[in-house]
């Protein structure tokens, strides 16, 4: 039953993260965090593995469709977000070695007050002013601090990204979302590197990696296709849904581990 839960709660996490471009990682970390009772070390590498399998089979799958990944301003964003990823996973290391709950106290409060902040932007986004960043060295720290992000909270992106594409970038929110894939793409690959190459990968089971990443893989592939039959407006309910969701296991857990 335990193998089946942690399936199901990756193809679903990632099903809607494919959709939507949040990734997943953002909703399977919290969740195990909740109920699974293991190190937050192990759900963060496990986390961070099944999303890079989704996005990687998500961004493959993206070939030859209407929504495109800006050549340059993405692949910018996206060699930000590795070496952010790479930075991030460092800071995880750092607060992790306060010991405690240090590290996770310090994830939950960073979730609840960037998803809070990206639900009072999607509310108001209609009369919010857009920008157009061009500048590579801007793009380049954008993606950088997306990666830090990313790697430290675990979760591949989430909805930080969207916000930041759809602000900086005036992105609508199928191209920010397919974006959004491309930078946690390369930010998940490149912190999963350092924690093989730092030789801090943390003890895990084989059969619930390959439960979670085949749940990974399979949300990619089935939320890709769902994706390209909803229109903007469809893409954002699901995400404003999403930003409840996250923002009620966090504080849940939040609240747990004071």
């Amino acid at each position: 039953m335990k193998i089946l839960f942690y399936f199901v709660v990756c193809l679903l996490a990632t099903l809607a993260g494919g959709i939507s471009g949040v990734g997943g990682g953002v909703i399977i970390k919290p969740v195990l965090d909740a109920v699974s009772g293991l190190p937050v070390a192990e759900i963060s590498f496990l986390s961070g593995c099944t999303v890079l399998a989704m996005t990687a089979v998500s961004v493959f799958n993206s070939r030859g469709g209407s929504v495109k990944i800006e050549p340059r301003r993405g692949t910018l964003l996206a060699v930000g977000g590795a070496a952010g990823g790479i930075a991030g996973k460092e800071l995880f290391e750092i607060v992790r070695a306060m010991g405690g709950t240090t590290v996770m106290i310090a994830q939950q409060t960073m979730m609840i007050i960037l998803t809070l902040a990206v639900l009072f932007y999607t509310l108001r986004k209609a009369r919010i002013k857009t920008l157009q960043v061009s500048n590579s060295v801007a793009c380049l720290l954008i993606g950088f601090l997306l990666g830090v992000l990313s790697a430290f909270l675990g979760i591949g992106g989430g909805p930080i990204n969207l916000m930041i594409l759809s602000f900086f970038f005036s992105m609508d929110s199928k191209t920010a979302a397919l974006n959004s894939l491309y930078i946690i793409l390369f930010s998940q690959a490149a912190s999963f590197l350092s924690t093989v190459l730092g030789k801090s990968v943390p003890e895990f089971e084989w059969p619930v990696m390959g439960v979670m990443v085949l749940g990974g893989v399979l949300g990619g592939i089935f939320g890709r296709r769902i994706s390209k039959r909803l229109d903007n407006s469809g893409i954002d309910r699901i995400f404003f849904v999403l930003l409840i969701i996250i923002t009620l296991i966090s504080v849940y857990n939040l609240v747990r581990y004071l």
